[in-house]
């Protein structure tokens, strides 16, 4: 882990290039709309994407957006974070969370927060056990189509 960098994914190419990881996560999008997505989350609600690179490889990677709300006040949502499905369990999925606290802290957010699938038991003890994150609120959803 000592080739380990992570960068900001600005350009459409270097959103592109983090796709087949992203994909592992939102299994529901193709390329097209995930590139949509992200550029429109860009542009109106400061979402920014992040990918931790060993050596050449992206094996994780991490979209989140500044918010301030009346609940949390400044905080970070993490609205995507994904390991490489072959690289898991090597500490890629940590180092990436707390480089997203390290940004939240450096640019005077209080808390970070983020929405884990009820299904998705083995994140949330990664959440909780590894990264000590409590469980606070449950999220509901409404589907309008």
């Amino acid at each position: 882990m000592d080739t380990l960098t992570i960068k900001e994914l600005q350009s459409k190419n270097e959103i592109v290039e983090a796709f087949p990881v992203m994909k592992q996560l939102r299994t529901h999008l193709n390329e097209e709309t995930y590139v949509d997505l992200v550029l429109e989350a860009k542009e109106k609600d400061r979402y920014k994407m992040f990918a931790l690179i060993d050596g050449e490889e992206i094996v994780a990677v991490t979209g989140f957006m500044p918010m301030i709300t009346l609940y949390y006040g400044r905080f970070v949502w993490v609205c995507d974070l994904v390991t490489a499905t072959n690289k898991r369990s090597k500490g890629y999925g940590e180092k990436l969370l707390s480089y997203v606290h390290e940004w939240a802290k450096e640019n005077n957010y209080e808390s970070v927060a983020l929405s884990s699938g009820l299904q998705r038991t083995n994140a949330h003890r990664f959440y909780e056990n590894r990264m000590g994150y409590e469980k606070v609120s449950f999220v509901f959803k409404a589907s309008l189509k």
